[in-house]
């Protein structure tokens, strides 16, 4: 811009006042643009704090409770040592390879989610059957009218709190669908807030975790007693490998349910608000072209990455990015990261409602892909479709966003808070 404005000063097309009035001109348009809050980051973008260190060496550094963690930052690294559970593996102590560690709060091992082949796929084959159910019509229909039924409650309030007021009672609703239970137990899960773990201001909570360990027992002893049709009844008649799950191997089910699928869940469900609040285009072009939904959900999860990494613990001396790791060491594949990474996505940092090529890592990759992944995506599916034809505009009050402290990475996963405005369609 200056070696033109220069070139015409020098060749008489401008004069020096002319030069002033236009560098005025200049200097009041770049104020205005700064001092815009159009010009500000949206309060739906999640920056990506791990773009210098993915480019520069591949991997961070990060302490956990005196058990360090290396975590792979590119894509390729990520799928190629999710893929390689020989040297990467699940099946350490129970609670070892999730970042925060939670070797400190349960012994009881997550299942599948901790276990290795052979054993994981023969677990999973057990279960994968049930988590499937999302798929049918029936399922797809109830969800459907719960959704719907949470819509029009908000419509009618003047503002809310989406976190605990929308999206934890969408969350917890939805789950009595995937577990076959009573519509009523939702209410007692809600009551558990958003992390079946941790408080507020605490990484982890030995006191809470023992609520639902608690609860998933009393529920166990029910369906040892009256067997039904819920998930507890299923999983006490399967068997493995000839015998009957055992009481600890149903617990590991159970655990992992509630807990792997609840705070990411109300993530997903709360940034998409956000980013609707900001881009009432995107509602429009929904109602326009409903057969993009699909796609938009895959770049929902690819862009927020509800969960931001998930750790393995590493089985003999290796290198990943040239770094060398030790035996008995973690790592963590940083699903997040790999999500932006531009060698693998064009324009990485916007969301692109209909993206043609996306292969996310958000739902994990290889064998631990995630279990609940189609009941997730029915909700945000049916969620979007849902706002679209229900609501013409969200209003964004005043937020509180959760941040992660991860050492020299802090990540936005969303908020702690966000209070709303739902304006009808009609």
């Amino acid at each position: 811009m200056n070696r033109i404005v220069y070139l015409l000063v020098k060749n008489g097309y401008l004069s020096e006042i002319k030069y002033l009035q236009f560098c005025e001109t200049i200097e009041d348009i770049l104020f205005k643009k700064l001092s815009n809050k159009e010009y500000h980051m949206k309060k739906s973008e999640l920056p990506d704090p791990f773009e210098k260190a993915r480019l520069d060496k591949g991997y961070g550094i990060m302490n956990d409770q005196n058990d360090p963690v290396t975590m792979l930052l590119r894509h390729k690294d990520v799928r190629k040592s999710a893929h390689n559970y020989k040297t990467f593996q699940s099946g350490a102590q129970p609670g070892r390879i999730v970042v925060p560690s939670e070797v400190n709060i349960r012994d009881t091992r997550q299942i599948p989610f901790e276990v290795d082949p052979p054993l994981h796929g023969e677990y999973r084959a057990i279960i994968e059957p049930w988590f499937k159910r999302p798929l049918l019509p029936e399922y797809q229909e109830k969800l459907t009218a719960q959704i719907s039924t949470l819509v029009d409650w908000i419509l009618n309030k003047d503002s809310l709190e989406v976190v605990n007021e929308f999206a934890l009672p969408l969350q917890s609703r939805a789950l009595t669908l995937l577990l076959n239970a009573p519509f009523s137990e939702a209410e007692t899960w809600i009551s558990w807030g958003t992390h079946v773990f941790r408080s507020e201001g605490e990484a982890l909570d030995g006191d809470k975790a023992n609520i639902l360990y608690n609860y998933i027992d009393e529920q166990i002893d029910r369906a040892l007693k009256n067997p039904g049709d819920d998930m507890y009844s299923l999983l006490l008649s399967s068997e493995f490998q000839g015998k009957k799950l055992t009481r600890e191997e149903v617990k590991g089910v159970m655990v992992l349910t509630f807990a792997g699928g609840r705070d990411t869940v109300i993530n997903a469900v709360t940034n998409s608000i956000s980013y609707l609040a900001e881009h009432p285009e995107a509602l429009e072009r929904f109602r326009q072209e409903p057969e993009i939904i699909g796609k938009a959900v895959e770049e929902f999860i690819r862009y927020f990455s509800p969960l931001t990494q998930m750790g393995r613990v590493v089985t003999e001396d290796t290198q990943v990015c040239e770094h060398a790791i030790k035996a008995d060491s973690r790592i963590s594949l940083c699903w997040a990261s790999a999500n932006r990474d531009a060698s693998v996505f064009e324009t990485p940092n916007e969301i692109v409602l209909d993206r043609k090529i996306n292969p996310h890592v958000g739902f994990g990759f290889s064998h631990h892909n995630c279990l609940g992944a189609t009941h997730a995506r029915q909700i945000l599916k049916i969620l979007l479709k849902t706002l679209a034809e229900k609501v013409g505009s969200i209003e964004i009050k005043d937020c509180k966003e959760n941040m992660e402290h991860l050492d020299e990475f802090e990540r936005k996963v969303g908020f702690n808070s966000i209070h709303v405005k739902f304006k009808s369609l009609t």
